[in-house]
């Protein structure tokens, strides 16, 4: 008779280290690019993937850093802008094989991060300002728009506790203004980055989603006096 085994027997326990494998979680730079997203992924025409950006507070603003992922799939060519340039009236071929659209389409997923102290009602304020950011870009967020703004905060880690009274730490609201601009910054700074770091797919039936060429990019941007020699 063989013996009995315990409930837990032949079981696999999950652990924290098994969660990393599927999402492909890992410590380091965040890979940019086409990362995540086929030709369908664009942003203004070009092709768009993930971008990341961030800044740091200065002390006497508290030091807190704000950082911003997207995975940016939005516009149209025609209204796109770079550093305040319009790049996209400057460079209007290597559009993709299918006719170009009128309006906007697609929809870009923007995360927020931030160590300051700030509370719910607070980061729903801070995630409104990432729309700011695509209204630099060139965005009107048209009708078939589907973006999504989140943010969060690592602040007030015991803040989710069942039980007990916790106490939690807050910044006013009278101090969120260089939150509010770091988040525009970090956000437009993202999508410049996902277009400058993705490169030219092809996909099915030959569908090309071309890549921001960085030469003319430049040339552009010193046309209207925004680099340097």
């Amino acid at each position: 008779m063989a013996p009995r085994q315990s409930p837990e027997a032949g079981v696999s326990r999950v652990r924290a280290s098994h969660s990393r494998v599927p999402c492909g979680a890992r410590v380091g730079p965040v890979a940019e690019g086409n990362v995540g997203g086929g030709t369908g992924m664009t942003v203004h025409g070009f092709k768009g993937g993930i971008g990341t950006a961030s800044r740091k507070l200065d002390a006497e603003q508290g030091e807190y850093t704000i950082g911003a992922l997207v995975q940016a799939n939005y516009g149209i060519r025609r209204t796109l802008r770079i550093a305040g340039v319009p790049v996209g009236e400057e460079i209007t071929d290597l559009q993709s094989g299918i006719p170009a659209r009128p309006e906007e389409h697609g929809s870009i997923i923007v995360v927020i991060a931030t160590d300051a102290p700030l509370l719910p009602h607070q980061l729903r304020r801070v995630a409104q300002r990432a729309s700011l950011a695509l209204g630099r870009m060139g965005s009107y967020a048209s009708n078939s728009s589907g973006d999504i703004f989140i943010a969060f905060s690592t602040a007030n880690p015991g803040a989710a506790a069942r039980t007990g009274t916790r106490t939690l730490a807050m910044l006013p609201n009278d101090q969120l203004g260089s939150i509010f601009l770091a988040t525009v910054e970090a956000t437009e700074e993202a999508i410049v980055n996902a277009m400058v770091a993705a490169r030219t797919m092809v996909g099915a039936n030959g569908y090309t989603a071309h890549a921001l060429p960085h030469d003319r990019l430049r040339a552009v941007l010193k046309k209207y006096g925004r680099l340097r020699e």
